[in-house]
């Protein structure tokens, strides 16, 4: 059992809220969590995908009042959102009783029904807790390389051969495709959206560009906002905004689009390990984003996080506006020996970030100049763990 970072903010959540919501995508261990926290304390666990958990609760109510003391485990939840309504009668009626805290941890593996009707019918009665794959600090024994090449999903990461854990990617993907996302109610054809999943991959780190997707897929431009929102939604792409001002700066205006898991990047363009990693032309953007997902897994709550570009070539990969009015500009380059762009001095005449740093893929810090520091990945992951 590798622990994991979140289990100590969700045990916090169980005594402050009624129900606590885990979401995060399929395989990222939320279920192995969930029966974690269990040990500590009477509970009971169902999975709504099994017909025979879903048949003990056709009397929701009086299946609830009889296990009223414990912590009541509701695994795969987006399968049944009329569940909701139902809770919140469950929930309220405990209050009025003073079983006010602690009485559920609803699982889902996408964020979209999930969040849609928890906000409609619990509001103010739960708290959300997102569970992303492995990051480097929770593997710390594991080497950076191999969870960069592989990915942080735990049966990617733990597979061992590189062979076998491109086998159980390959069979994420296609599970998602075929199943998962059917099972949402997207009917969406299999094939145009692994071509779509693809062609992301294919741009990972760059500016969104609809209308050339739109145009490469032979669909409109509305289908592809809805196919990236869907993939946003399933917790497995991210769009990371651009930082905005007042001033007349000629700022981009797009989005930048990254595939959030390393690993399941390199099964879509087709890269089974580090040597071909290491030759392939998207290392640099795949670098990119392994350190962007791994930074923003870290940042303290209430963190604001955007990349700067204007049109004249100011640049900076990521901006972080922390809490207490502290700023950081995140440099990322995969070179042992970082050279710095003369778009990042622009940016930074005009942010005026309070700290900046060059994440970089060696292990040694040291000062550049003008107090620019170079630091590696596990370094500056550590050092944002300590303000949350």
């Amino acid at each position: 059992m590798i622990r994991r970072h979140k289990q100590d903010s969700i045990v916090e959540l169980l005594d402050l809220f009624p129900a606590v919501g885990l979401i995060g995508p399929r395989q990222t261990g939320k279920t192995t969590l969930a029966l974690e926290i269990a040990k500590s304390r009477p509970s009971i666990y169902l999975d709504l995908e099994r017909k025979e958990d879903l048949a003990r609760l056709s009397d929701l109510p009086a299946y609830l009042e009889r296990h009223a003391s414990e912590l009541v485990i509701l695994d795969e939840i987006q399968h049944v959102p009329e569940m909701f309504r139902e809770l919140r009668g469950v929930i309220d009626e405990g209050i009025r009783r003073g079983n006010r805290v602690g009485r559920f941890l609803l699982l889902g593996s996408a964020s979209i029904e999930l969040l849609k009707q928890s906000s409609e019918t619990l509001a103010g009665r739960i708290a959300f807790v997102e569970l992303d794959p492995f990051d480097v600090l929770e593997i710390n024994q594991i080497d950076r390389d191999d969870v960069w090449v592989k990915g942080g999903f735990p049966e990617s990461l733990l597979a061992g051969e590189d062979q076998h854990s491109l086998v159980w990617r390959e069979n994420f993907i296609r599970t998602y495709l075929e199943r998962d996302i059917p099972s949402l109610g997207f009917r969406v054809p299999a094939s145009t959206l692994r071509n779509f999943w693809t062609m992301l991959a294919h741009t990972q780190g760059q500016l969104l560009n609809a209308t050339s997707l739109s145009r490469s897929l032979g669909d409109n431009k509305k289908a592809i906002d809805r196919y990236l929102d869907l993939m946003v939604d399933l917790l497995l792409v991210r769009k990371l905004h651009p930082y905005r001002t007042n001033t007349r700066k000629r700022l981009v205006k797009s989005p930048k689009i990254y595939l959030r898991d390393s690993g399941l990047l390199h099964t879509l363009i087709g890269i089974p390990d580090y040597e071909a990693l290491s030759g392939h032309p998207i290392i640099g953007a795949s670098w990119e984003g392994f350190v962007i997902e791994n930074i923003l897994r870290q940042v303290p709550r209430q963190t604001l996080e955007s990349f700067y570009r204007t049109q004249d070539g100011a640049e900076v990969d990521l901006f972080l506006e922390l809490p207490q009015s502290q700023t950081w500009a995140i440099e990322i380059k995969r070179s042992s020996a970082p050279k710095l762009d003369r778009g990042l001095h622009h940016a930074r005449d005009f942010l005026k970030p309070d700290r900046t740093f060059v994440v970089y893929s060696g292990q040694d810090r040291y000062p550049i100049r003008d107090g620019i520091e170079v630091v590696g990945l596990r370094e500056i992951c550590q050092e944002l763990r300590s303000l949350a």
